[in-house]
């Protein structure tokens, strides 16, 4: 007798993309969909780009372009935003006004 959780997902109507997409894929995709963060796919990259260069190791305008494509991709991991920044800045006051401030420890602040 199948589960809940089957039954749902049988019952379930395809997302946009998962339409276009074969029964695997579709396993696939919900697979990927439990992916946090781009840091798996820096990491295939750079092997791909490993063995670009081995395979192929006069194709420097292959290798330039893998380089910054990975390139772009860390600079995309590492770059917070706008509300990130002013969530950071919020909690770092907080734990200045909550903890450093009356332990005694002197704080200058600015905006």
């Amino acid at each position: 007798m199948p589960g809940k959780d089957q039954k749902e997902e049988k019952t379930r109507k395809p997302s946009f993309y998962e339409r276009a997409l074969e029964e695997a894929d579709r396993l696939e995709l919900q697979e990927a969909l439990g992916v946090d963060g781009i840091d798996q796919e820096i990491a295939l990259l750079r092997i791909k780009l490993r063995e670009l260069i081995e395979k192929s190791p006069d194709r420097i305008d292959l290798h330039m372009e893998a380089a910054n494509t990975i390139a772009r991709l860390v600079r995309t991991r590492y770059t917070i935003s706008k509300e990130q920044k002013k969530s950071l800045k919020e909690a770092i006051t907080k734990v200045i006004t909550d903890i450093a401030v009356p332990l005694g420890v002197k704080v200058l602040m600015r905006d």
